[in-house]
């Protein structure tokens, strides 16, 4: 447990938490939304601090990163607690749920992570993710100092709901997110996330010029998946960067929603619509849709190509595309080419 940072103490023994735009004022003995945050005697505590529920070492492409160090690997960790509700969500067991954790300082996650690559894996650095990481904040604010320190790239997987003095505090430390766009209305993000869109709009045009970004929106079926807001959501992307990847995941009952699994021809249309004004744009959750090789935007030819979470390096030469000679973003070499 540790002292939260931002946040202001209020008469009455009241908190009110600054972290994300819920912007919870909290009882003495009561927690925030997050179920993470917690007034005791005026003070504010995150009772999550140190604390992991989930500890893998992963493909950076599960996070799902592609253009990010393609083929690494990378340690990540997850504790408790989440800012939003959504109903579909597929984590709900230790974003909404009380899992068992165990304790793990911000020196040990480090010295996890400097172990893999002493065992020989391509470990890149440290993930935050599966719950919400900006729920878990001065923990991945302090390790990812370290992290830094010791030569390790920091990632977050993160819904984006957090407020901008934050964000700008812990952004020198973090060398790529993914972040979800979960839909494109606010009444979707009301209603289905118990969030608004705006503030997860304004983290991306944040974050999208000071490291790395991959976008991720689940199209849930029948509530974000209509050809108008997909055309708005990528009219945005492209507003900001057409070369932003842009990840779309097939959605399946999970959690408190059991609406039918996304249909694949709705996932062929999204692609085919960002297309247009995209650069990089891919299909989760569907290996049948093949939509996970990333092409030169340029001429169509196969730059990397990937087998599960498994990249392979096979028309990338000094970072162009070799038979147009586009440049295509990808951050770091490609690993396992």
């Amino acid at each position: 447990m540790r002292e939260v940072s931002h946040y202001e103490k209020k008469e009455q023994n009241l908190a009110a938490c600054r972290l994300c735009p819920k912007l919870c004022t909290i009882r003495d003995g009561k927690y925030g939304f997050c179920r993470v945050r917690q007034n005791r005697g005026g003070t504010l505590y995150a009772t999550n601090y140190g604390k992991v529920s989930s500890c893998a070492l992963d493909a950076i492409e599960k996070k799902p990163l592609y253009q990010f160090y393609p083929g690494s690997q990378i340690l990540s960790l997850g504790s408790v607690g989440c800012n939003l509700r959504c109903g579909f969500c597929q984590n709900w067991g230790i974003a909404h749920d009380n899992p068992p954790t165990r304790d793990i300082s911000s020196e040990m996650a480090v010295e996890l992570a400097r172990q893999q690559l002493e065992r020989g894996y391509p470990n890149i650095g440290i993930a935050y993710t599966y719950n919400e990481p900006f729920m878990w904040y001065e923990y991945v604010r302090d390790t990812a100092r370290l992290a830094r320190e010791a030569g390790l790239k920091n990632v977050l997987v993160t819904n984006g709901y957090v407020n901008e003095t934050p964000l700008r505090e812990i952004l020198p430390y973090i060398d790529a997110m993914n972040i979800d766009v979960k839909g494109f209305t606010d009444e979707y993000y009301r209603e289905s996330c118990k969030g608004r869109l705006e503030p997860v709009l304004r983290t991306v045009e944040i974050v999208h010029p000071r490291c790395h970004v991959e976008l991720t929106t689940l199209l849930v079926t029948g509530l974000n998946d209509s050809v108008e807001e997909i055309s708005r959501l990528v009219d945005w992307v492209a507003s900001l960067d057409r070369e932003i990847p842009l990840h779309f995941s097939r959605y399946f009952p999970n959690f408190e929603v059991d609406l039918p699994a996304t249909p694949l021809d709705t996932l062929r249309k999204a692609r085919d619509i960002a297309r247009e004004k995209l650069d990089y744009v891919y299909i989760g959750n569907a290996p049948q849709l093949d939509a996970n090789d990333t092409v030169c935007p340029e001429c169509g030819h196969n730059i990397i190509t990937r087998l599960g979470f498994k990249a392979r390096a096979v028309g990338l030469e000094g970072g162009k595309c070799p038979v147009c000679g586009r440049a295509i973003r990808i951050v770091g070499e490609v690993t396992g080419s």
